[in-house]
């Protein structure tokens, strides 16, 4: 078993096909399944089921490409590690983040490290909170921004953002400056779910309120737009908010409510030097509140109150 069987077989699992793992590995067809075929022998299991539906991965085979993944991690480390002894520092951070975050810190995190760093190469997977915290589990990336619970990762505080109402423009809640929580126990609420919900759910808990959910959706965008129609209203985080539809009005909350978003890793004693770098840059430019643009109240007047 060597380097290139394990990093074939990840490419296989990812892509789904023998054909583009080969082509990005620059191996012919027939190699690709000889060392596929050479690799099963030699752990005496079978990893891929190949039929007529496609490639999929064994039972056995699902725990080996997280071990795998592993594996590569700690070649990268140490090709790191030997990088950066010769003054050369390189490597791949593979990142997880749902959109609004992606949107928010990545670019700017990663062109602060380009600036002094540009042989990195960064890979970047948006998803809800729900699959970037499978992601981090499995392996995928590197680093993932998620808001808590995170217990079962060692995470980092990276920001705190305020949550608003949001209603249609011509509800009767609109008239007011600032929403009280008791003012939706009676409302239709939509609500968006995959590890978004918390923060909502537990300001309608701390406040004794009914959460009334006639919605459940994923995105941030379809939420505007459905509160927009006057389907419902909803709690939604600042950087969810900083451009919204016309019709959509942004309102206080009373009592004032949060969502903590933190950077996570599967393990912080075994995270490579790039990924250290990342996180390093990124608690820099927004958890010390360096980038004024970007603080907990940044950006808000950019909603139409």
């Amino acid at each position: 078993m060597n380097k290139v069987q394990i990093e074939l077989f990840v490419k296989i699992a990812e892509s789904g096909s023998f054909t583009r793992a080969g082509q990005e590995m620059n191996m012919t067809q027939p190699a690709v399944s000889r060392a596929i075929s050479t690799l099963e022998a030699e752990l005496d299991v079978q990893l891929l089921v190949r039929d007529r539906r496609g490639i999929s991965l064994t039972e056995v085979g699902k725990r080996i490409l997280v071990a795998f993944r592993d594996i590569l991690k700690g070649f990268g480390k140490v090709e790191q590690e030997i990088a950066a002894e010769k003054g050369l520092e390189k490597g791949l951070i593979t990142i997880g983040a749902f959109p609004a975050a992606s949107s928010y810190f990545i670019p700017k995190i990663i062109g602060a490290i380009n600036r002094q760093y540009p042989q990195l190469e960064f890979r970047l997977h948006e998803g809800t909170i729900a699959e970037v915290k499978e992601w981090l589990e499995t392996g995928v990336i590197d680093v993932g921004i998620l808001i808590p619970p995170t217990d079962e990762f060692d995470s980092f505080p990276l920001f705190r953002e305020k949550l608003y109402a949001v209603l249609p423009a011509g509800h009767p809640l609109a008239k007011k400056s600032v929403v009280k929580v008791r003012d939706f126990e009676k409302e239709s609420m939509l609500i968006c779910k995959s590890g978004y919900e918390p923060p909502v759910v537990e300001l309608f808990e701390r406040t004794g309120v009914n959460l009334n959910v006639k919605y459940v959706i994923n995105s941030y965008h379809t939420a505007l737009n459905m509160v927009r129609e006057g389907l419902a209203s909803a709690v939604m985080a600042q950087l969810s908010l900083l451009s919204p539809p016309d019709g959509v009005a942004i309102r206080e909350l009373e009592p004032p409510a949060y969502r903590d978003i933190r950077l996570a890793v599967h393990s912080a004693d075994r995270c490579s030097i790039a990924v250290r770098l990342f996180i390093d840059t990124a608690l820099k430019l927004f958890a010390e509140g360096e980038e004024g643009d970007l603080k907990p109240e940044a950006g808000i007047d950019r909603i139409h109150m």
